[in-house]
């Protein structure tokens, strides 16, 4: 017994142990395998990189070292002639205090103004559109035919690589008021690496070929990015319709003829043609008819009503009954409606009602419960700030009747109401970068002179922004916020290896140029690796540009301008904020 059963084990375990054997040396030569090829590929690309930075080596050290030889030779320069402008800068405090004051306050009063506001730069992504409008009541086939035009002229421009076109409205929700068999839609898509100035020059020959085509308007609109609205949208408010229209064609005529203003219309155009029915209440009650009764009938006859619904398939279809097409459609046909169809004598509706063919509105819009219409352009070559002060004054000198008033909103309204968020962004970043320092030095004075450097960054980023042409924006509000926490940190350095000297003993005076001259260097690398690093952002590579590049440049010039007048305003300052201390 003992040995079947000693059998049966061997042969159990000879089943089991052979697939575990087998498994873990097909498994073990294949990690094998795998460690010894990454061990290659490692020591491949090892060798790769270190043959790369030999070359690198070998090639770039005879250019280089030339230019870095003049770096340490302009450094040394440097080095040596600080501490003779510290001292002249110390013997004239109060002019060297006063030069940097005079200078950020004619930076104040006489670049901000000049540079300009806008919401956001704009923003070439390579495609834009074209908004057709034609006369209403065009014919949709005579619509696509001119459209079909449009096409050919988009297309044979250079750098366009396809064009898009939809022709009249599907109707749906998203579809506007004003959007019918009349209007059409087109999309121009560019070539990849068209530059901005290829596709502004490219949207300027439209509108000038364009212009040559009769009772056709045209408005040029780009995918919305970070705002739906227009960058002009002139709210024209008043309760009388068909003065409202006269009043946003006449203010149509003035804002077209001012400069960098195009694609300027009104959302108020020529309105469908309809038939009205005017009721005679005198006749009504001579006949003893109900006019709600009476207008419920010709609606029911000519419109139609449910009358009930058919199940198919799971699906209800409404049954409408109402007259026939050829007794319904026109002015003779709906003078026959008879208005009594139980009476004794039947009335038709000529003799109770007048029929009229006129205009209905093309749409009927309401901003904050009173009645509007909207007066849309794009800018072309100017900023947003300076097309809304020239609206507002061509507007001031226009005539309105009684009762109405014109509000800019749009863009505006948006980069108003954004800017002001950023002006309080940067004073309450300023308020807790000076609730910091004053937490760290147990003092506030020194923490009072280090906040002298954000108005002196502020010198250098509003004088670039005005020589490059950039104007204030959102994101160069964000720069200037960055710049708020950026810049402080050299005049922490500097303030506290002033204190730390003055403490063990030093004059002030003494304590003030030898800090300088000692944080030279540190302040200076700071900086060069700072502006470096955020120099290919404000060249402007790569799609995106417009947004990077005026953020970068407010960083950077702030942050150069910073830094020279710290190195010479701040230990002014400092030197008398030591004497009044000591006066007090």
């Amino acid at each position: 017994t003992l040995r079947w059963v000693w059998a049966v084990l061997r042969g159990l375990l000879s089943v089991v142990l052979v697939p575990y054997l087998l498994i873990r040396f097909v498994v073990h030569t294949v990690l094998s395998l795998v460690r010894s090829a990454l061990l290659v590929v490692l020591l491949l690309c090892g060798a790769v990189v270190a043959a790369a930075v030999v070359i690198t080596t070998i090639v770039a050290v005879p250019v280089a070292a030339p230019l870095l030889g003049l770096f340490q030779i302009l450094l040394n320069m440097v080095h040596r002639a600080y501490p003779v402008i510290v001292r002249a800068a110390l013997r004239q405090r109060l002019l060297v205090v006063g030069g940097a004051g005079l200078s950020f306050w004619l930076c104040w009063t006489h670049l901000v103004p000049a540079l300009g506001t806008e919401l956001i730069p704009p923003v070439h992504q390579g495609e834009f559109n074209l908004d057709l409008t034609m006369p209403v009541g065009t014919p949709l086939l005579h619509t696509a035919a001119i459209t079909a035009t449009v096409e050919q002229v988009a297309a044979g421009l250079q750098a366009v690589e396809r064009v898009v076109t939809t022709v009249g409205s599907d109707g749906t929700a998203t579809s506007s008021a004003d959007e019918g068999e009349h209007t059409a839609h087109v999309t121009v898509y560019l070539q990849d690496g068209t530059p901005p100035q290829a596709e502004d020059r490219i949207i300027e020959n439209l509108r000038q070929q364009l212009s040559r085509l009769p009772e056709v308007d045209t408005e040029v609109s780009y995918p919305a990015l970070f705002s739906f609205k227009n960058p002009i949208e002139l709210e024209i408010r008043g309760d009388d319709l068909h003065l409202l229209r006269r009043t946003s064609a006449d203010a149509v005529g003035i804002i077209a003829e001012l400069p960098g203003l195009a694609d300027v219309r009104s959302t108020l155009q020529t309105g469908n043609p309809e038939l009205q029915v005017v009721y005679d209440r005198e006749r009504l009650s001579d006949y003893g008819l109900d006019l709600r009764a009476v207008a419920e009938l010709v609606r029911n006859k000519v419109q139609g009503r449910v009358a009930t619904d058919f199940r198919r398939e799971e699906r209800n279809i409404d049954i409408l009954v109402r007259l026939r097409e050829d007794d319904r459609l026109g002015v003779e046909e709906l003078k026959r409606l008879t208005v009594n169809p139980s009476g004794d004598v039947p009335i038709r509706l000529s003799s109770v009602a007048r029929i009229r063919i006129a205009e209905g509105p093309s749409e009927i819009r309401r901003i904050d419960q009173q009645r509007a219409a909207l007066v849309t352009a794009n800018i072309q070559g100017i900023d947003l700030g300076s097309a809304v002060l020239s609206i507002e004054s061509a507007m001031a000198g226009m005539s309105f009747p009684p009762g109405f008033s014109f509000l800019i909103s749009g863009q505006n309204e948006e980069m108003e109401r954004s800017l002001d968020s950023m002006v309080f962004a940067l004073a309450l970043a300023i308020f807790l970068v000076y609730i910091v320092m004053a937490s760290q030095f147990e003092s506030l004075i020194h923490p009072f002179v280090i906040m002298f450097t954000v108005p002196l960054a502020g010198i250098g980023a509003i004088a670039a922004l005005y020589v490059v042409n950039i104007p204030l924006s959102i994101v160069v509000f964000i720069g200037f916020i960055m710049l708020a926490g950026i810049v402080v940190n050299n005049a922490i350095v500097l303030v506290d290896y002033i204190n730390t000297l003055r403490a063990a003993g030093m004059a002030a005076t003494e304590a003030i140029v030898q800090a300088g001259t000692v944080r030279l260097r540190p302040i200076l690398m700071t900086t060069m690796t700072t502006v470096l690093g955020l120099l290919p952002m404000a060249l402007g590579l790569g799609d995106g540009a417009e947004i990077r590049t005026p953020m970068a440049l407010t960083v950077i010039a702030g942050l150069v301008s910073s830094t020279f007048l710290t190195l010479v305003v701040i230990p002014t300052v400092y030197s008398l904020a030591v004497r009044a201390s000591k006066e007090t």
